[in-house]
């Protein structure tokens, strides 16, 4: 399938250099807002064109765009997209809202065009490797578990972090996906949350000296009920300096623990713990390299097979509400319901 890339940033490199290898995705055009951004990226990357977006969407020649435009535009580059006939596959998160990702969703069906949505980390190995080991049982049943993404911020590294702080930023929308996604593939959906989130301060510094106005919270605890029965407790953070809890997953069953080590990752480690012992398990998928663009090629290899594909649109809408449930629940000091569900996506192996 040909494919058009919109948005030459930070992220665009690992794609670019990744979906030429997978299965049925090869880049045919790339576009930017900069067009110079894009035409040097094409260049480095051996693209063969490169220009405006408007003109990559009049392309003909591309079948699917891979929007990795910053979130505030996902939907409106999405809705351009489906409008124009191609499918779509966008960064995370979805959309800003609900609303306005059910708008896209619904402009997709219409017109008989897909949506697809990253993260694609839960096909990686790590995930896969551990969601086997759920579904074998080595654990028993899931009882409860624990997330954590603490750091200081993204401004001690981006060049420029500003919409990380924006509406659509925050730790919640910019690493939840990760988590929340990585948990519904291996618990299922999330029924109903509470929580609490606060903002450590109302700008941030970069070491350059430049302040950025702070428009989210920045510290979000919060508690998941899952439908299955699980109760996650899971905190993310931009306000903590340093700390010695790694970032990841835990999952207490009634007959062990499972942990999985950063779902912003493909790969491992993956342990299984009990009666005071630890097992390192063995991957057992190829995918434990940063395969970003894999959720693009099993969509690909989807419509080619006319099945559903894994990292769906219902996913990342259902992530997408847990979210901004999230969010309304800490404004609210309230328990409140999620109101969208999905399916646990099939296990994934390989092509």
């Amino acid at each position: 399938m040909r494919i058009g890339v919109i948005g030459c940033g930070k992220i665009s490199g690992i794609y670019f250099q990744n979906l030429p290898q997978l299965p049925q995705t090869g880049v045919v055009r790339c576009a930017d807002l900069d067009v110079e951004r894009a035409k040097e990226a094409a260049e480095r990357h051996g693209v063969p064109s490169a220009g405006s977006v408007e003109d990559l969407l009049a392309d003909d020649s591309v079948d699917l765009v891979v929007n990795l435009t910053i979130p505030a535009a996902h939907v409106a580059v999405g809705l351009a997209a489906v409008r124009a006939g191609k499918h779509v596959y966008a960064e995370k998160p979805l959309a800003l809202a609900v609303d306005d990702a059910r708008l896209l969703l619904a402009e997709a069906a219409g017109l008989g065009v897909r949506v697809g949505s990253a993260p694609d980390t839960f096909l990686g190995a790590g995930l896969q490797t551990a969601r086997a080991l759920l579904d074998e049982g080595a654990i028993g049943t899931p009882r409860a578990g624990a997330v954590h993404m603490l750091s200081p911020g993204h401004e001690h590294w981006h060049p420029e972090p500003d919409f990380y702080y924006q509406r659509g930023g925050g730790p919640l929308f910019d690493m939840g996906p990760y988590y929340l996604t990585a948990l519904v593939n291996l618990l299922g959906p999330v029924a109903a949350v509470s929580a609490v989130a606060t903002s450590a301060s109302p700008t941030r510094r970069t070491p350059a000296g430049r302040e950025i106005p702070v428009e989210v919270p920045t510290h979000v605890s919060a508690v998941l009920e899952f439908a299955g029965g699980a109760t996650v407790t899971a905190v993310f953070s931009f306000d903590v300096p340093a700390s010695t809890v790694p970032h990841g997953i835990e999952l207490y069953g009634s007959a062990g623990t499972l942990v999985v080590h950063d779902p912003n990752n493909f790969g491992g480690p993956v342990l299984v713990g009990g009666a005071g012992e630890w097992r390192e398990e063995e991957l057992r998928t190829p995918w434990s390299a940063n395969s970003r663009g894999l959720g693009v090629a099993e969509m690909v290899a989807a419509i080619s097979a006319g099945r559903d594909h894994r990292a769906s649109a219902t996913l990342a809408l259902h992530v997408l509400d847990t979210m901004e449930t999230i969010h309304t629940a800490a404004e609210r000091g309230e328990r409140l319901p999620v109101h969208t569900t999905c399916t646990r996506p099939e296990p994934f192996t390989t092509f």
